[in-house]
């Protein structure tokens, strides 16, 4: 009985001291799982808080899960190659948790993005449990894309609607 009320005095504790973002010189870094059609991948990304409620980063993906086709042989193989399947973004966030003021431990953050296949916005939200770990989404939307002659399967990788889900760490 006393080391439950130990652990959960500890967690107490510590959940009061658990922020989203704090502003100049926050620190924040989330890897999760990234979806969108035809493939299944990893992201990760790093955002540093240069301002009360602006932050800078850079973000990365790659996809490990994609559909195959049937080559001219008859054997199966992926249909996008290693150019197609990874994407490295520079990102810009409004954090607004403080703004909007729902919870402390809460912040959403609207953003834009230029990457290796398009300029594009996201939206985010994520809600930390200690002052060190939490939990976090985002869906990040295409608005112009480099190509603009008509795209494979492959070239639409990247290029398309793509939601993120993970785990996101102060630093």
């Amino acid at each position: 009985m006393k080391v439950f009320v130990t652990v959960f005095a500890l967690l107490c504790f510590q959940l009061t001291f658990s922020q989203a973002y704090s502003g100049q010189g926050d620190v924040k870094f989330q890897i999760g799982a990234n979806f969108q059609n035809n493939g299944t991948g990893i992201m990760g990304s790093l955002d540093f808080g240069v301002g009360e409620n602006i932050s800078l980063g850079v973000a990365s993906s790659y996809l490990l899960g994609i559909d195959k086709i049937t080559n001219a042989d008859g054997e199966e193989e992926p249909f996008a190659k290693f150019e197609d399947r990874f994407d490295f973004r520079a990102r810009f966030n409004a954090n607004l948790g403080s703004v909007i003021n729902v919870d402390e431990n809460f912040d959403v953050y609207p953003g834009l993005y230029a990457s290796l296949k398009n300029f594009g916005g996201h939206l985010g939200a994520r809600y930390f449990f200690t002052s060190g770990f939490g939990i976090f989404t985002e869906v990040s939307v295409p608005i112009s894309k480099y190509n603009t002659d008509a795209l494979s399967p492959a070239e639409k990788l990247h290029n398309q609607v793509s939601v993120n889900i993970g785990a996101s760490f102060n630093i």
